[in-house]
């Protein structure tokens, strides 16, 4: 019976998604944390954002929970979900399906040619080399190309390539369904890749690469298998999103976005598949509603010497992710279930550690 319930507990996260499919029917209001019934545009596109963040995050999850690598230049390949599309459709003038499949092609192309590159490097050289790469991306972003990329204005999504279903506010649970699908296929195939043997291998690379390494096998093609992976996954969840806002902005291509990532992670917590999307969706919400708070008249009326710190948002968010460090560092998924998700001290402790001691082989060598 105990074989049986653990062998299912995974697969519980799927049915809690997959209620969900359920919210745009209920006129349900959600007091002091949504405005108005859930099932309203505002509240489901909110609910579908998160959803394409939540992917963003299982993606990043793959390479730094799961594999040990920290990255912080995921932003570039989710910026190039949502920049390539909106290129393709608007500048190109191109048909959806083709703007699409370009858009996967390339992002896979240039995640293995980017981890072909940076994954020979080490420790926090290959952070910094991720970094570079992403700042690259949002520089190149910013000068706008021949006009490409509408510079630091972004670029709007035209309705023109998209189906009807698609298009405007009356069609935002179509969206909101169609995230949520993505969200659940996308889960699965990561529990899918976890459990298999190639996820056992990344699961050892993060604890002891040399280890990994003594069996007879390559870390390096793991590692760059596991960059690929979760590098398209953040482009399809870049596509997700650009369908969500309907346009292209710098901020989804700067390094920054990668920080929020990792946020998200850590939050929810890492080496777990439901805590990153917990995470990310919890993250979002507080983004939201702590920019609304922050100008609000009740934090107005306050003292200034609390008012000007509550005043940012930034600050507030900050400082419940302190606490949420001291007090949960497993994150909600170690907190809640309190077994497969790992504290943030080990997660990024391995994640420095087995690619030191891979470093002092090479070195030995």
């Amino acid at each position: 019976m105990g074989d049986t319930a653990a062998r299912w507990r995974p697969f519980l996260p799927v049915a809690v998604l997959a209620a969900l499919l359920l919210v745009p029917k209920l006129p349900l209001r959600v007091p002091l944390l949504l405005d108005g019934p859930i099932n309203s545009p505002g509240n489901l596109q909110l609910l579908a954002v998160g959803f394409a963040l939540g992917i963003a995050a299982l993606s990043y999850n793959l390479l730094f929970g799961y594999t040990g690598v920290l990255s912080f230049g995921h932003a570039l390949f989710f910026g190039a979900g949502v920049y390539l599309p909106t290129i393709a459709l608007r500048r190109w003038r191109w048909d959806l399906a083709p703007a699409l499949l370009f858009t996967v092609a390339v992002a896979l192309m240039l995640a293995l040619l980017i981890g072909a590159l940076t994954l020979r490097t080490r420790e926090v050289y290959f952070a910094m080399v991720t970094l570079a790469f992403a700042q690259a991306g949002a520089v190149l972003v910013g000068r706008n190309p021949g006009g490409l990329t509408g510079g630091e204005e972004g670029l709007s999504l035209p309705t023109r390539p998209l189906p009807p279903w698609m298009v405007g506010v009356v069609h935002t649970a179509n969206l909101y369904w169609l995230t949520l699908a993505a969200l659940i296929i996308v889960y699965l195939f990561a529990l899918r890749m976890i459990t298999s043997p190639v996820g056992h291998v990344w699961q050892g690379i993060r604890e002891n690469e040399r280890r990994v390494e003594m069996l007879g096998l390559r870390p390096y093609l793991f590692k760059l298998l596991a960059f690929v992976i979760s590098a398209t996954l953040a482009a399809v969840a870049g596509i997700f999103y650009l369908f969500l806002t309907s346009g292209a902005t710098p901020g989804t291509v700067r390094a920054d976005f990668t920080v929020s990532l990792l946020l998200m992670v850590i939050i929810g917590g890492s080496g777990s598949l439901w805590g990153p999307v917990a995470g990310a969706m919890l993250y979002h919400f507080l983004n939201l509603r702590l920019t609304a708070w922050a100008g609000s008249k009740a934090v107005a009326a306050l003292p200034a010497i609390l008012a000007r710190p509550l005043s940012s948002p930034l600050f507030i968010l900050g400082l419940l992710f302190i606490l949420l460090v001291m007090f949960f560092p497993r994150g909600l998924a170690g907190t809640f279930v309190g077994r497969r998700a790992r504290p943030l001290g080990r997660v990024l402790a391995s994640a420095s550690a087995t690619t030191g001691d891979a470093t002092r082989d090479g070195v030995e060598r």
